[in-house]
């Protein structure tokens, strides 16, 4: 006898990449984790927090944290909604605008294996449209598939590539639903699609403070909507899905944007850095726009070099999967993790 829905049996549940021991002393590039400390703004931001707040419930709507975020981006604090980590707002997405009738999830693939799972969670029926090899923008194959919700991620996990403006724009204008833009990596990223927020009523845009802003331990993201749409999503949304803590600690990383710049900058030079170096290995690498590479050895052997980096205390992220199962994704880490790295590369590619 089974206790649970019959989709819940059948689908695969969402693999998060391998989280070793603190203290264990393992070089950790599997997760896209920013390699450097939160701001120190943070920090004392920590060290000041009223335990008072730990008894009483949260402010539901974070409206401290949106009009910091409203100050930075030049968006209306009343376009925010606050969530706990942007997978939240995906999922409420999911949950209010999809189903397994006519009402489909699209998105172009290989891409955020996230969708797919909260996809069976609902369950809602999903339409897969592949990228081509040089991951030109399907566009006329995603407005055919006719989603409530089109997924974009730009820039695009585990890939790298950025999709233009002009792309998200036409999709915009032409989808018979939402298009929601997940903008995890904007931050290491040379543009956005904040405009479309207020030139279309049918465009999402979600951000988080887990990559660019080093908070990916906090469970902190926000999405940017028009005022009516996220009036729907209010309904569905947990009461207090953000903590007090979170949402003091976020403020006050908001509020630094030259410590995350400064921190970014760091990361784009070590990312440029280290796709050279694993050109030189003869791996092809895309050209990335996040905070990771999408790497092929020229061998082909990837999970084999997946298992041996994880023998000598270096994780990376391989996907066995169509398309992705002879790569390897890898996020940037500190000069010193890369540099660790590729001499480990450069010892197992001479033996293989």
């Amino acid at each position: 006898m089974s206790y649970v829905r019959p989709n819940i049996e059948a689908m695969a549940g969402y693999v998060p990449g391998e989280q070793p021991r603190p203290g264990s002393g393992i070089i950790k590039l599997n997760s896209n984790e920013n390699p450097y400390p939160p701001s120190p703004s943070v920090i004392e931001a920590l060290r000041q927090v009223d335990y008072e707040q730990l008894r009483r419930y949260p402010d539901p709507f974070a409206r401290r944290f949106c009009q910091a975020i409203a100050e930075v981006l030049g968006v209306p604090a009343d376009w925010i909604i606050v969530v706990n980590g942007s997978d939240d707002l995906l999922n409420l997405l999911v949950r209010t605008c999809a189903d397994d009738s006519a009402r489909p999830i699209v998105y172009p693939t290989p891409t955020y294996v996230l969708y797919r799972t909260l996809a069976a969670l609902q369950p809602a029926t999903v339409v897969e449209v592949p990228y081509p090899d040089n991951f030109q923008f399907p566009l006329k194959e995603l407005v055919a598939a006719q989603g409530a919700i089109t997924f974009i991620a730009s820039p695009n996990s585990p890939s790298g590539h950025g999709v233009a403006l002009a792309d998200l724009r036409a999709l915009a204008q032409q989808a018979s639903g939402l298009v929601v833009v997940d903008e995890a990596y904007v931050d290491f990223a040379e543009g956005s699609a904040l405009s479309l927020v207020q030139e279309f009523d049918n465009v999402v845009l979600l951000r988080t403070l887990s990559k660019g802003y080093s908070l990916a331990g906090l469970r902190l993201g926000f999405g940017i909507a028009h005022p009516a749409l996220l009036a729907e999503l209010f309904k569905v949304k947990d009461s207090y899905n953000v903590d007090a803590i979170a949402i003091a600690l976020g403020t006050a990383a908001m509020r630094d944007q030259a410590y995350k710049n400064a921190c970014v900058a760091k990361i784009k030079a070590s990312r440029t850095a280290l796709t050279k170096e694993l050109r030189h290995l003869r791996f092809t690498v895309l050209d990335s726009h996040g905070n990771f590479v999408l790497a092929a050895p020229p061998q082909g052997n990837a999970e084999q070099l997946y298992l041996a980096l994880k023998e000598q205390g270096i994780l990376v992220r391989y996907f066995k999967q169509p398309r992705l199962d002879d790569k390897l994704r890898i996020s940037v880490g500190t000069e010193e993790q890369n540099h660790a790295l590729i001499a480990a590369l450069t010892r197992l590619t001479r033996t293989t």
